[in-house]
């Protein structure tokens, strides 16, 4: 494969941005493991599998898909076009929101959504098939959040939120698939489908607020404590097993 079609892949630019890029002496390429070294010319033919790019200090690695885990902080929607908040897709650098997808400059695309005033652990990918394995209520993934309540949270509203409650547009009731309490006005709310406001809808339908909601994990996937709000991570294969997706 070219070095200007790798690097087109990975969201560098138009082809010929990108030759631009190699030609200008821009562009540093490892093969597995082996130290850096630059490349001019940009019809070299590389194998993309194990290779990493340096470019203008910061590595990338060759990815044929995109998975990416960001700490979402409050204030910022998951919208490429955002109503009210700045857009979280601003926190990702620009070659993931370029990737191109079919030869139709797409970039990842945020797994599901999470209110803009919800923080904690929100996926991002260019692949349709993890996306929708993901956010397919057929799938049953679980999806764990950390909830502050208004008022104190009691057995009834637990005992309430495990058997299911009726929200105003749907007869189905909706249960979690856990609910575990860690303080007086606070619990951990694992749910297995993701409506519209559900954790906020499921609150009040038991008599309760929610003031502040932080999701925590996705299957086996935890957040990082390691990683502050607004801040992005590599998922590797050991983290697609937490979730479950073999790709």
């Amino acid at each position: 494969m070219q070095l200007q079609d790798i690097l087109f892949s990975q969201g560098f630019g138009t082809r010929r941005v990108c030759a631009g890029l190699v030609q200008q002496g821009r562009v540093e390429v490892s093969l597995d493991g082996q130290p850096f070294d630059k490349c001019i010319d940009s019809s070299a033919e590389y194998d993309p599998e194990g290779l990493r790019l340096l470019l203008q200090g910061q590595e990338w690695p060759w990815c044929e898909k995109a998975y990416i885990l960001l700490h979402k902080p409050p204030g910022t929607e998951c919208s490429q076009k955002p109503s009210a908040y700045p857009s979280v897709y601003t926190l990702l650098p620009a070659p993931l929101r370029q990737r191109p997808t079919k030869n139709a400059i797409q970039g990842v695309q945020a797994v599901g959504r999470l209110d803009q005033d919800t923080t904690g652990l929100l996926l991002l990918s260019d692949d349709g098939q993890f996306i929708h394995r993901m956010t397919s209520p057929k799938k049953h993934v679980p999806k764990v959040y950390e909830v502050t309540t208004k008022h104190p949270v009691d057995a009834r509203q637990i005992s309430k939120l495990l058997k299911g409650v009726v929200l105003d547009d749907d007869p189905t009731a909706v249960k979690a698939a856990g609910a575990e309490l860690i303080g007086s006005h606070q619990l951990k709310l694992t749910l297995l489908e993701g409506k519209y406001h559900q954790v906020k809808r499921m609150l009040a339908a038991v008599g309760n607020r929610v003031e502040q909601l932080h999701r925590s994990q996705i299957g086996a996937l935890e957040l990082p404590e390691s990683l502050k709000p607004g801040e992005w991570m590599w998922l590797g294969k050991e983290h697609l097993r937490d979730l479950g997706f073999q790709g």
